[in-house]
Formats: structure tokens, C-alpha cells, sequence
């Protein structure tokens, strides 16, 4: 490794650590010549192999140019696109495989879209699988429908379950109440005994 200031052809590691949750090795290092200390990080190259033959290493950048186009007039931020590039990669880099078919970053891709902005998934579904016709987004409008529509259901199911757990409890701590405050009579609701024409006294004084 040069060193940045005096181009010397070697340096001395005198520290390491890890970085982006283990992606990347951070190491700080020293110059023998000029003795000035600088930083360099280590990744492993993820190369992603297209469909011509050809292969390029994994480019985050790539990912947000090319989904920003899709989000053209959605509001959708800057960075809300850098984190979908983030899940991308480390989606990408858990399959433990230095080399990914380029049509696997795309697929990639369209789960996160999909949660972010729907009109964009659209967009970007329909040139990455290659809509040809109106009935091509009328069957995905439709599978993002039923979707939709499982995880409402779910979440109505789960609503009704807290709602039927709480049903059951109200009436159980309304009947403790109730026990709790159970009078006699000639007796108040705090113990004390009620003397007609006065006032209330303990139930000791009697």
C-alpha cells in the first residue's frame, strides 16, 4: 500500500478493525519513511456477471441511478434511495457468493421498491420484466391487490384477537371492582358504619 504523502512503497498496519457490520476491515496505518499515519478499508468485491458475459464489480451507485429514475415525481428521498441500495447489497452478500447474475440484483431490487413506493415498483417492473402490454400491469396491479389484501387481513386478525383478549378482561376487573366495593347495610363503601341523622364513624367506635 503507497503511502498518500510520500508515495513510499510500504506501510505498517498497527491497527484493525471491522467494519459495516463485518462487510469491510478498516485498518490504520504508518509510513517508515515520513512516519505519517493514514486509514484504508478492505472490502471483498462483489462482481455481478451480465448477460453478455461480461462482469463488473457491484456498484451501489448504480442501484440508486437507476431506481431514482423510476421515482421521478414520487415522494421519495435521497435517503430512502441510498437505503434501498443498502438492503440491495446486503441482500446480495448473504447468499455468501462472490459473483451474482446481473437478473438476481433486479429481483433484488423489487421487494424493497415494492414497500417503498408502489407506483415505482411499477415503473421499474415494467422495464426490468419487459411489460408488453396493458394486460402485463393489469395482472401485476392485481398480485399487489392480493397482497395488499393478505396483509389487511392479517392485521384485521390480529386487531380481533387483541380486541377478544381485551373483552374478556374488562368484565373480570369491572367484577373485581364490584366485589371490592360490596356495602352492607348501614355501611359505606370504605368500611365505615352509617348512623342514621350523623355523621360516619369507625366501625370500632360502636
Amino acid at each position: 500500500m503507497y503511502c498518500p504523502y510520500c508515495r513510499h512503497s510500504d506501510s505498517r498496519v498497527i491497527d484493525s478493525r471491522t467494519a459495516e457490520d463485518g462487510a469491510a476491515i478498516r485498518r490504520r496505518r504508518s509510513c517508515p519513511a515520513c512516519g505519517r499515519r493514514f486509514t484504508t478499508q478492505e472490502t471483498v468485491i462483489l462482481m455481478v456477471a451480465k448477460r453478455s458475459g461480461v462482469t463488473e464489480p457491484f456498484n451501489r451507485d448504480k442501484i440508486v441511478r437507476g431506481v431514482r429514475r423510476a421515482c421521478q415525481g414520487r415522494p421519495v428521498t435521497e435517503d430512502q434511495l441510498a437505503i434501498l441500495a443498502q438492503r440491495v447489497e446486503d441482500a446480495i452478500r448473504s447468499r455468501g457468493s462472490g459473483e451474482v447474475p446481473s437478473h438476481e440484483v433486479g429481483l433484488a431490487i423489487l421487494g424493497p421498491l415494492r414497500e417503498l413506493d408502489e407506483v415505482a415498483y411499477l415503473r421499474f417492473a415494467s422495464v426490468y420484466r419487459g411489460f408488453e402490454s396493458l394486460a402485463d400491469f393489469e395482472d401485476e396491479i392485481t398480485a399487489l391487490r392480493a397482497e395488499r389484501d393478505r396483509a389487511w387481513r392479517t392485521g384485521d386478525q390480529d386487531g380481533e384477537r387483541l380486541a377478544g383478549e381485551e373483552a374478556v378482561g374488562v368484565p373480570a376487573r369491572a367484577s373485581a371492582r364490584s366485589t371490592n366495593g360490596i356495602t352492607g347495610p348501614g355501611q359505606a363503601s370504605d368500611g365505615t358504619r352509617r348512623i342514621p341523622g350523623g355523621g360516619e364513624h369507625d366501625r370500632d367506635d360502636g
